[in-house]
């Protein structure tokens, strides 16, 4: 039966929706859920209605297209899974059927109530959003900044790398994973219709990528063709990819040169008192730094830095060979920092992108500059891996 052949094939477990109350916002992901809903409950007459129903609001809703033939075709003849068409490219339909599942789960599996990603540690003043994509269920979530702490907004579907994620080189066709911020703006007008509207480059490769030897460029979050309301979970060349609504609304919120992006694998969610802990722990190394690089003491402003430090060519004794040298004529040093973001590295619970404005003072220099430094947990101290201008 129909019924069983498309929930089998989009979902997997069609318990998961026989439960579940009927969906009332007309959103696709609500609509498509209820549809398979109706389809579950042998009420195909009111599915396909609601399959029309969508398709009124976005024409161009590929996996809308594909439940509407199967519903159609279902009136002649048994159908055995989803996506009937004789001689449908294989490939194409499998895209199709894997979105189908995707954006069934999503729809299911909510953000846990009281907890936000434990990456956000702590936003800085001026930033007033922050972005968190979770390629292993295609979602993109928006977090709003309320006094340093990030608040869930909503979340959309999203398309990533055709390979997969964890970008390694030029041409793979993954997703890199990390912490990134948005550079750029990328108007429709100055793109081909592939980007749809619009398009908003990452800092990809950024300085821990380099550091590892990982490469490649055009790291984007974009839209879709016009023909095309959205693309399967794997479709991309490595770029996040929106619907073009979808895409129009988060725009509005991106700060260019502040909005990060995290990209991660499976999101590790945490309530407010785990991220508290967290933050409270780095903030106090990030003020003993600064207390020290006060002091005019190397050898206690040193002791912040990893064996494996490493920025803008040179290693700790390089670093440090200089700072003696720079020290010798201070006869006083104030630093004062503000704006302070603090980010966790997803699936590495040992490093954290921290970023904040400088403003450097002393008896023959002053000088003021957004900074941002890679701190790594070694021997369960924080330590400074490499620090340069943001």
């Amino acid at each position: 039966m129909l019924c069983a052949a498309l929930l089998a094939f989009a979902m997997g477990d069609r318990s998961v929706l026989r439960h579940h109350a009927a969906p009332q916002a007309l959103t696709p992901e609500a609509l498509i859920a209820q549809s398979l809903l109706e389809i579950s409950q042998n009420h195909l007459d009111a599915a396909l209605d609601t399959i029309d129903n969508l398709l009124s609001i976005n024409p161009n809703f590929h996996l809308a297209h594909l439940i509407k033939g199967d519903l159609l075709l279902a009136r002649a003849r048994p159908l055995s899974h989803l996506g009937n068409a004789d001689a449908a490219p294989a490939e194409r339909i499998a895209g199709l059927r894997d979105e189908a599942r995707i954006r069934l789960l999503r729809y299911q599996q909510q953000p846990p109530a009281g907890q936000v990603p434990k990456y956000l540690l702590q936003l800085p003043t001026e930033q007033k959003y922050a972005l968190v994509a979770d390629t292993s269920i295609s979602t993109l979530y928006l977090f709003e900044n309320f006094n340093g702490s990030a608040h869930y907004v909503t979340d959309y579907y999203i398309s990533s790398g055709k390979a997969g994620s964890d970008k390694l080189k030029e041409g793979d066709q993954k997703t890199p994973l990390g912490v990134y911020f948005v550079v750029d703006n990328l108007p429709k007008s100055k793109l081909s219709d592939f980007y749809g509207s619009g398009a908003y480059p990452l800092n990809y490769p950024n300085e821990w990528d380099r550091r590892h030897g990982r490469n490649g460029h055009g790291i984007w979050l974009h839209g879709t063709p016009t023909n095309t309301y959205s693309r399967p979970p794997r479709a991309s060349n490595g770029c996040v990819v929106l619907t073009n609504q979808d895409m129009e609304a988060v725009g509005v919120k991106l700060q260019i040169g502040t909005t990060p992006v995290i990209i991660a694998d499976g999101i590790e969610w945490a309530d407010a008192q785990n991220i508290g802990a967290l933050r409270d722990a780095l903030a106090e190394r990030i003020e003993a730094w600064r207390r020290d690089w006060e002091s005019r003491d190397v050898d206690r402003y040193l002791r912040h830095y990893a064996p494996t430090f490493s920025a803008g060519g040179q290693n700790l004794a390089s670093w440090a060979s200089q700072k003696r040298q720079v020290n010798a004529g201070k006869s006083w040093i104030k630093v004062k920092l503000d704006n302070l973001g603090m980010l966790l590295y997803p699936g590495k619970d040992n490093l954290a992108v921290v970023t904040f404005d400088q403003d450097y003072s002393s008896n023959n220099l002053s000088n003021r500059m957004k900074k941002r430094q890679y701190w790594i947990l070694e021997n369960s101290q924080w330590k400074i891996a490499y620090e340069g201008a943001a």
